[in-house]
């Protein structure tokens, strides 16, 4: 049995190491058994959720755990490489889009996701690579409209200059539904130089939850 101040059981809760360095986002079977295994070192946030599990036979008691929104868990993980400077994280057109806010990086209109494309820069025609700093968010119309050119030969201009996303800055741009107290958590490892520096900070100030752009 799950009760809980959350609006359903499939808000993720942000696991970090034990300095605090955000790791990934689980859901709340996994924090459930880190809970249990006694892996989890320290908790922040907000409570999301109490699980309640089976009774004592000898007291009658009924066995609980409190998950929160930040948890904490004992140990490192060899197979997260945001220990590493220059870490670069996998690009897809998801996490870009929430990267560049639905923007269209041409027109400075927000789209549905549905209505987005990846575009490459400099295009890969002409030399261009499939990586963070050479691919912006368009509109189908602007991408056409641009073509196999670069945008100084399609006479359009970029309104943002494109970024490789740090770890943390990933980290969010992978997360589904985002908590003021999460964002808040992540923002203290995000460059305050960074573009989603500014945004999450607008986000906070406005008291807002961020939500994925639906598909």
């Amino acid at each position: 049995m799950l009760n809980g101040a959350a609006s359903d059981i499939s808000q993720q809760v942000l696991r970090t190491d034990v300095s605090g360095m955000p790791l990934e986002w689980i859901d709340y079977r996994e924090a459930v058994r880190l809970y249990h295994t006694e892996q989890v070192a320290y908790a922040c946030g907000t409570r999301l959720y109490t699980v309640c599990g089976g009774s004592c036979a000898l007291t009658g008691r009924r066995s609980t755990i409190d998950v929160s929104s930040i948890i904490a868990t004992y140990g490192t993980s060899q197979g997260h490489a945001y220990v590493h400077e220059q870490y670069t994280p996998p690009l897809n057109n998801r996490t870009l889009f929430k990267r560049d806010a639905n923007l269209c990086l041409y027109c400075a209109l927000r789209f549905p996701t549905r209505d987005l494309t990846r575009d490459h820069i400099t295009p890969l025609s002409q030399g261009g690579h499939d990586v963070w700093n050479n691919v912006a968010t368009a509109c189908r119309r602007c991408n056409n409209h641009k073509g196999g050119r670069t945008p100084e030969q399609a006479h359009m201009q970029l309104i943002a200059v494109p970024f490789t996303p740090t770890y943390a800055e990933y980290i969010y741009l992978k997360g589904r539904r985002v908590l003021a107290d999460q964002m808040q958590y992540l923002l203290a490892h995000i460059p305050r130089s960074s573009p989603l520096h500014r945004r999450l900070t607008d986000h906070l100030t406005e008291g807002t939850t961020i939500f994925d752009e639906p598909h």
